[in-house]
């Protein structure tokens, strides 16, 4: 029984997965790990999204499928289900680092392994 559970929960993760949309060529800078003291984001260039943060004793996590752009920011979820992401300042350069601010909060692009 436990295997049939575990094969449920994979197709889900896959249905998931399928249903991302790869970030278009203009928001490609949007790719990566951004993090900064209580929040993190990974938002894959195939369009899936990872979010945590920690606020006030409790943490919100957002795990899902990019569905679209509206202008800067973005939505992810599955539906109905859906979170949308307020972006102030679009992913830029700053003294050699990526920043962003999503939901008031100042993000720094992490590289692959840092």
């Amino acid at each position: 029984m436990r295997n049939k559970g575990i094969g449920v929960l994979a197709s889900c993760c896959l249905l998931l997965a399928a249903c991302a949309k790869p970030l278009p060529p203009e928001k490609a800078a949007y790719a990566g790990y951004w993090r900064a003291q209580k929040m993190a984001l990974l938002i894959t260039a195939g369009g899936n999204v990872q979010y945590k943060r920690m606020q006030d004793g409790s943490s919100t996590s957002v795990n899902g499928p990019l569905q679209r752009f509206e202008g800067d920011n973005f939505v992810v979820g599955v539906g109905p289900v859906k979170t949308t992401f307020v972006v102030s300042v679009p992913p830029h350069q700053d003294q050699g680092a990526w920043k962003m601010v999503v939901d008031g909060v100042e993000l720094t692009r992490t590289p692959p392994g840092g």
